[in-house]
């Protein structure tokens, strides 16, 4: 199995080393977005991933929150779409 990329994100002045699970470009928003996780785990007993979009031309050093709720609908629309293709 292939290593993970890693980046490092910085919570409430904590750094935290996260495991980068995806990236995408989307037309709609002109955006790129970055799927990671730290391996918490929620309430509901599932991974935690979370999604923040980036500058491509920046890379990763800069992280910004999602903005409007089109984007969390397109977000949740991917992430079930990754879902179903790795149960395949």
């Amino acid at each position: 199995m292939a290593e993970m990329e890693k980046i490092t994100i910085t919570v409430d002045g904590e750094e935290k080393e996260c495991d980068v699970l995806f990236t995408f470009d989307c037309e709609a928003t002109g955006k790129s977005y970055i799927g990671y996780t730290d391996h918490s785990i929620s309430e509901n007993g599932r991974k935690n991933i979370y999604v923040k979009s980036f500058d491509p031309v920046l890379g990763t050093a800069v992280l910004e929150d999602i903005a409007t709720e089109e984007e969390q609908e397109m977000i949740q629309d991917v992430l079930v779409q990754i879902d179903k293709e790795v149960r395949r």
